[in-house]
């Protein structure tokens, strides 16, 4: 991860994903200072952008994440390449194929060939879950244990910034210490990286599983853009066709585990 403030927020391609719009952990706020600084040709929303699962629950829509679909239309107005990749969250995206509305094009998965030639295989990932395919009752309950863990991580860091501790994620923490979490994270970044070698790929991006990631697998590069829930993380490419992650909370010195109005008054402070 890059610890220090581009020169530039210039980019040839951007990819972010699991923004989980319409839920109360989705950093919007945060999101929309990304977007407000960024500019780039193409920008790839690599799935769950808004979660339908959890609107067909409870109603949850903040101003901030209307403001966020709103930003995101107005770059495809000015000339940005949007792509909206359906995930599993908004997999109901997919009942429309492929289709164009407001100059975003609508796809199941897209071809993105890099400035230095490589092509990149970008897609949500679910696909390769093997419990999102066969099990969506365990995959719905694993969703909801996870919206447990991000209220119980909120009362838990606000906690530990009264004692002058920095945030830790329980979530993180559990995948990390739980062996059946990491041979998952391993399983699907294996699977996804054979399937783009199998394809002729020279990478894959993806998203799914929250979890930030750039190296080599099976001979391609794997490249995970993370998510806009805890980790606030966006994949890009340089004009010379190099990517990276860049860690947006880091980037800007913004607070990770603080509620929408924390967010708000920190992005405000650097407009």
């Amino acid at each position: 991860m890059n610890s220090s403030l581009p020169m530039s927020f210039r980019y040839r391609a951007v990819w972010i994903s699991d923004i989980h719009l319409g839920t109360k952990g989705c950093q919007a706020e945060y999101l929309l200072d990304f977007l407000r600084v960024v500019e780039c040709d193409d920008l790839y929303l690599v799935g769950d952008i808004i979660d339908i699962w959890r609107l067909k629950r409870a109603w949850y829509w903040e101003q901030a994440q209307n403001d966020v679909i709103q930003k995101l239309l107005r770059k495809a107005r000015k000339g940005t390449r949007v792509h909206l990749i359906s995930g599993n969250h908004d997999e109901k995206l997919r009942d429309f194929g492929r289709h164009e509305f407001g100059n975003v094009d609508l796809v199941e998965e897209a071809v993105h060939e890099a400035a230095d030639g490589k092509r990149y295989l970008v897609l949500h990932g679910d696909q390769f879950d093997a419990v999102v395919r066969h099990q969506r009752w365990l995959a719905h309950l694993g969703d909801d244990a996870y919206q447990l863990l991000l209220s119980v991580n909120q009362i838990v860091n606000r906690v530990r910034r009264g004692l002058g501790f920095p945030y830790w994620s329980l979530a993180a923490f559990l995948k990390n210490q739980t062996k059946n979490a990491v041979s998952y994270i391993s399983n699907f970044e294996q699977l996804l990286s054979a399937e783009a070698k199998r394809r002729g790929f020279d990478g894959v991006i993806c998203g799914h599983i929250h979890h930030a990631a750039l190296r080599t697998i099976n001979d391609v590069l794997y490249c995970n853009d993370g998510d806009w829930v805890e980790s606030c993380t966006a994949l890009v490419e340089h004009s010379d066709g190099r990517l990276e992650i860049l860690d947006w909370c880091e980037l800007r010195g913004l607070r990770r585990g603080v509620d929408a109005k924390a967010r708000r008054a920190l992005v405000e402070s650097l407009a």
